[in-house]
């Protein structure tokens, strides 16, 4: 992977959990309560926090993240959870095995190579095995809002160093996770009302029994 490909990396002070989880947290539960995994992968675990609720549930996590700093947090913060400096374009059923669940959140709008990150998705499932992922939500009334309202320089910032970088809606990314091969491919929006959601979740699954 040349360094110009490479996810972003950022630095955690903290174990507190984003701003995102307030509205990404029930979607996750819903998640792991219709699929029933024994183990989940997070792709993008940051410092540990959600790894951390998902263990509360239950449920054996192991999280990577390419953050160097998030790893060391949530190694302190969470001892019992196995988390590993990784990167989304790995190797990952090679380096972990195989998992029934994946989970990764606000991850795919920073990469530059989402097609790579949707393969390593898709190969790192077992046969039947089920992923949560979920991205900014961009659509056509939600732009048409942030151009009325002048917000569109601050939402689409070029200045912000490892930032957005792709942009997805439901139509892009339904695309991006069918080429891959994943089936019953479903979506929520969450955050707001739908038309002007934070966040786009998507669920998918690989073919299998």
């Amino acid at each position: 992977m040349t360094a110009h490909n490479a996810p972003a990396k950022y630095a955690y002070s903290d174990g507190d959990p984003s701003h995102t989880h307030e509205y990404l947290i029930a979607e996750v539960q819903r998640f792991l309560q219709r699929v029933a995994p024994g183990r989940v992968l997070e792709i993008g675990c940051g410092n540990g926090s959600l790894a951390a609720w998902i263990h509360g549930q239950g449920v054996d996590v192991t999280g990577i993240d390419t953050s160097e700093s998030g790893i060391a947090q949530a190694r302190a913060s969470h001892p019992g959870i196995r988390f590993e400096i990784g990167s989304a374009y790995d190797d990952l059923a090679g380096s972990f095995g195989l998992f029934p669940a994946v989970v990764s959140l606000e991850v795919i709008e920073h990469l530059y190579d989402p097609r790579l990150f949707a393969t390593r998705l898709f190969n790192v499932l077992d046969p039947g095995g089920s992923v949560c992922i979920s991205t900014p939500y961009h659509g056509y009334l939600k732009n048409l809002a942030l151009a009325a309202t002048g917000k569109m320089d601050s939402h689409f910032t070029a200045l912000w160093d490892g930032g957005h970088i792709k942009f997805w809606s439901v139509a892009t990314l339904g695309h991006l996770l069918k080429e891959a091969g994943f089936i019953d491919i479903q979506f929520r929006r969450v955050g707001r009302l739908p038309v002007l959601a934070k966040s786009l979740v998507a669920f998918a699954r690989k073919p299998g029994p």
